[in-house]
């Protein structure tokens, strides 16, 4: 039911978001994660409070199944004084270290090194937190994924790799740009276990995660977990999806976690009907009451960009 009332915030946030900014509301980049709810759900279900996550400015997702307030997470995206970074990150840069969401990179697949950083602190304090880098397959090309799971092998860190395969880089296929069928093949070639797995279906995932976390808990190292979805806005808001074959979107429905996860738990007598739109509807008001604070919270003064820039306040 946690994983549960996660996916309904993520589900909800994301409707709520698409929505305000077609209203114009709010002029922001956004990329929907539409699609992908069960990844982090299940991943961030299985945390501390003290374990820590990394992730990208796609990684919206990410930051509320880790615990970010929805409220402060809001007024960021709207570049207001109250959010999580004061309205200077905006929404490809929200950070959040009281709930463990420690960094919002904005440069594809840099929050692997960060992870290390991270896990290599964890193992450093002689705690078994653990820390989970997140990614999107096309990271998977780049420098920085192979040296983050080499150094990670070699000094054995208690980090998770979760890499969110959804089939597109931007605009471009996985098949077009990768030479193998899957990323977490690669992880054979550090010496850690990879796990390639359905990233809608919440019972294999959370199986495959609990691993990889009791793995990283008892000082055995790294795991690369690859969870297979699909996106269902595209790359980004106002895509178009010209570039996918005609009918691949209408195919991948079948596979949509949201749905799926709620006729599970309904067709197995874990809850009724009346219990998951209950915790729908507390979401929703969530959402609605993070929005209004959002707008009503005040602009930065421009006195801002002269703080938290060095240790000592700049005076213009």
């Amino acid at each position: 039911m946690d994983i549960y009332s996660k996916m309904s915030l993520l589900f909800h946030n994301d409707d709520r978001a698409r929505q305000v900014i077609r209203t114009g509301r709010l002029n922001m980049p956004y990329y929907s994660f539409r699609g992908q709810e069960a990844i982090p759900s299940v991943v961030c279900s299985q945390l501390r409070d003290s374990d820590t996550i990394s992730t990208i400015y796609r990684g919206t997702h990410d930051m509320l199944a880790k615990g970010c307030p929805v409220d402060k997470l809001w007024a960021e995206m709207a570049g207001r004084v109250d959010g999580t970074c004061k309205g200077k990150g905006g929404p490809m840069h929200i950070t959040h270290p009281e709930s463990g969401m420690m960094v919002t990179t904005g440069i594809v697949g840099s929050s692997m090194p960060i992870a290390c950083g991270l896990a290599w602190a964890n193992k450093l304090n002689g705690t078994d937190d653990v820390t989970v880098a997140f990614f999107g397959d096309a990271a998977g090309n780049i420098g920085a994924f192979h040296e983050s799971l080499n150094l990670a092998a070699v000094w054995k860190l208690p980090v998770i790799f979760v890499c969110s395969n959804n089939r597109y880089g931007e605009h471009t296929k996985f098949e077009e740009t990768c030479a193998v069928d899957s990323v977490a093949t690669r992880a054979a070639a550090y010496g850690i276990p990879g796990h390639k797995v359905n990233g809608n279906d919440v019972v294999e995932l959370y199986n495959v995660t609990q691993e990889a976390i009791d793995r990283a808990r008892a000082g055995e190292g790294p795991s690369l977990i690859e969870a297979n979805t699909f996106r269902f806005f595209g790359h980004v808001f106002g895509d178009d999806d010209a570039y996918m074959p005609a009918g691949e979107k209408e195919a991948a429905a079948a596979g949509d976690p949201w749905p799926n996860y709620r006729k599970f738990l309904t067709d197995g007598g874990y809850a009724s009907a009346a219990d998951l739109e209950a915790i729908d509807e507390a979401h929703k008001a969530t959402i609605e009451a993070a929005v209004a604070f959002a707008l009503a919270s005040p602009w930065p003064d421009v006195q801002e960009m002269y703080r938290d820039v060095y240790a000592e306040e700049l005076v213009p």
